[in-house]
């Protein structure tokens, strides 16, 4: 009996231990790219920009939960835009060798690092400072989607005149396609783990849409190693429900014209708690796109609603 509890005990010890590891290890970066553009540090956030400063439209871009902004940039490539890219905080930035610009604009987040909170207060800093553009979209996708919401709650002065999408957003009062027991969340730092050693399996692959373009297949592969460390993977998830749960429609007041894309086949968010909460935004057209998995900017880039044309 004795050698039972103490191998109980020995189990415990080396799970505990295996989890703090876990979450203080840091993620080997598989994705990055050459970039022709600013990039600034707001405190464990990264804002970049490429485009001409005269640009008469300027797009900013916010990835969703484990993305990064290479998401956003084959559909956002016409080089006559002011392109803003966000990178959330704890994250590892797509760039290879990013040197990095220093601005007096820049200030530290007073949010909890690794919120929705957080990354708004860094999406404000970009548009308050680096959109130069007449013409204003901001553009989030997922989690992306709440903080623009949440952006737009901290700095509705900010988003007066801006044009907001919201792709398969997290949205107040939202859901998940599947709860996920309290328990589980223990465990989340050692799935993310064999998440890695498999990015794309039997279990998960239905739940991305088609796989046969190779570019959308790189940043799924991509998708479990661009947080940096297992604890920014944790406090993202915890973060994300307790948002859509705490928050009620009554943020949408904020923002004053756009567009929610709802995808019928989202197998990350429940498609219709987001459609329930979208049709309570009363400035905001809602598009639903049938038999679209939860990335739309992959799979439907056609439904993305165009950009204004400038006039003259």
């Amino acid at each position: 009996m004795q050698l039972l509890i103490g191998l109980i005990g020995l189990f415990f010890i080396v799970a505990f231990s295996l989890r703090r590891w876990l979450l203080r290890r840091e993620s080997p970066q598989v994705q990055a790219v050459e970039f022709a553009g600013e990039l600034y540090r707001v405190g464990l956030a990264t804002v970049a920009r490429r485009g001409p400063e005269d640009a008469e439209q300027t797009v900013i871009v916010m990835p969703g939960f484990v993305e990064n902004f290479l998401y956003f940039t084959e559909h956002y490539q016409d080089p006559s835009l002011q392109l803003i890219l966000l990178t959330s905080a704890d994250y590892h930035v797509p760039v290879n060798r990013p040197q990095f610009s220093k601005a007096s604009w820049v200030s530290e987040p007073q949010a909890r690092p690794c919120t929705i909170a957080y990354d708004a207060e860094v999406l404000n800093q970009a548009l308050e400072n680096l959109a130069n553009g007449k013409q204003v979209r901001v553009h989030g996708h997922s989690r992306g989607g709440a903080v623009v919401l949440e952006a737009a709650r901290q700095r509705p002065d900010l988003f007066a005149q801006v044009e907001v999408v919201l792709e398969a957003p997290v949205l107040p009062q939202g859901k998940p396609y599947r709860d996920v027991p309290r328990f589980f969340r223990w465990f989340l730092p050692f799935y993310l783990f064999a998440w890695q050693q498999q990015p794309i399996s039997a279990s998960n692959r239905q739940l991305f849409g088609p796989l046969d373009d190779p570019r959308k297949r790189e940043l799924i592969m991509a998708l479990p190693f661009n947080p940096k460390h297992g604890s920014t993977f944790v406090c993202n998830i915890l973060d994300l429900a307790d948002w859509m749960q705490n928050n009620t429609p009554d943020i949408y007041q904020h923002v004053r014209r756009g567009a929610i894309m709802v995808p019928s086949r989202d197998r990350i968010l429940d498609p219709r708690a987001m459609l329930r909460s979208a049709q309570q935004a009363e400035s905001l057209q809602i598009i639903e796109i049938d038999g679209c998995s939860h990335l739309i900017t992959a799979d439907r880039p056609d439904c993305i609603p165009p950009l204004a044309t400038p006039t003259p």
